[in-house]
């Protein structure tokens, strides 16, 4: 098994999860981590020595690339994934970036540009492709198994919202937390969204709509194919981290995330499913696929197993239909996605 070196640049919460299952990976040898904040790296760095790889703080991140990395992971704020693709992809190494390329789409077609001109390898974070019901539905709509689909429902409710702070630059419910249901409606279903209508509310803390935001939201997503996706929002679930997808089709009806800790209780009588507790987070919704994601990374860097991670034209796609979404919840019309060139 190669011994391999990677780097991680931003270790805030997603960061932090992504360094614990790196060290943990088969195949990583060593980590380096590093942060805007250097004492931050430092301490996570020291939190993660009972794992399989050394783990090591640097100074920033031109240290980081000049460190000998194999692989580059970036779980950075958002505004900085740019910059730290092009240098990853300069220093000709394979990278992993959270969601999303860039800010917005308009910022994220130079770095696409970028990327293609110099033959680089990047790969971003969408991790319920590699969630074991997701890839399920995809197997068995793939297969024929559910016949054409008729209907699509996508759900994402988280138990609390994060800070305002965070709210007030995520660049809205959409792109923040449904550019993930607009993901896996593209990758699971083969089809591009045609057009968006979109509607939201502000029930919640007030603070959510003084910073531009809604707290709920709901999307009607039409398909090129002409099949209906209906994505729900919500930042205050108080039952838990909701996460869900149906797939309606003309033989049959999958349901991901329907399982024992499912976010739900039945009205009817005598029926005890789910058991329960629910999700209360993303990072424990997702714990398996976050760690599978990194192992594919790692297979991808080794020159192994199979690619199947989101490649940047995708995650660009699936930002470019929450754009379109944040544009009808703004106009209140719908709004028309444009094909990625």
């Amino acid at each position: 098994m190669p011994d391999l070196h990677l780097g991680l640049a931003g270790v805030g919460r997603i960061g932090a999860m992504h360094a614990a299952n790196i060290a943990t990976t088969a195949g990583v040898a060593r980590l380096t981590l590093a942060d805007v904040d250097a004492g931050r790296a430092g301490t996570v760095a020291a939190s993660l020595t009972g794992g399989t790889a050394e783990v090591r703080a640097t100074d920033g991140v031109e240290s980081l690339l000049r460190s000998g990395i194999d692989g580059l992971v970036i779980a950075s704020g958002t505004a900085a994934h740019p910059e730290l693709i092009r240098a990853g992809v300069d220093a000709g190494i394979p990278v992993l970036c959270e969601k999303p390329v860039a800010p917005d789409v308009a910022s994220s077609l130079p770095v696409l540009e970028h990327v293609a001109a110099r033959g680089g390898v990047v790969r971003i974070g969408h991790q319920r492709r590699h969630d074991a019901g997701y890839r399920e539905a995809k197997r068995a709509f793939d297969a024929g198994e559910l016949g054409w689909l008729h209907a699509v429902r996508a759900v994402t409710c988280d138990a609390a919202p994060p800070p305002v702070a965070f709210i007030a630059t995520s660049g809205g419910l959409f792109r923040d937390c449904s550019v993930h249901d607009f993901d896996v409606l593209r990758w699971i279903t083969g089809r591009e969204v045609v057009e968006v209508w979109a509607r939201g509310s502000n029930n919640g803390d007030p603070e959510i709509g003084r910073v531009g935001d809604v707290d709920s939201a709901l999307a009607v997503c039409t398909l090129d194919d002409g099949t209906l996706a209906v994505v729900t929002a919500s930042r205050y679930n108080g039952a838990g981290h909701d996460v869900r997808l149906e797939l309606q089709g003309s033989r049959g009806t999958l349901l991901v995330g329907m399982d024992d800790a499912m976010a739900v209780r039945s009205a009817e009588a005598g029926v005890s499913f789910p058991a329960g507790p629910a999700h209360t987070t993303f990072a424990e919704r997702f714990a398996a696929a976050y760690r599978a994601e990194v192992a594919a990374f790692v297979a991808l860097v080794e020159g192994t197993g199979e690619d199947d991670l989101c490649r940047p034209e995708d995650a660009v796609a699936a930002s470019r239909v929450a754009d379109a979404a944040q544009d009808s919840l703004v106009k209140g019309v719908p709004v028309q996605v444009e094909p990625l060139a």
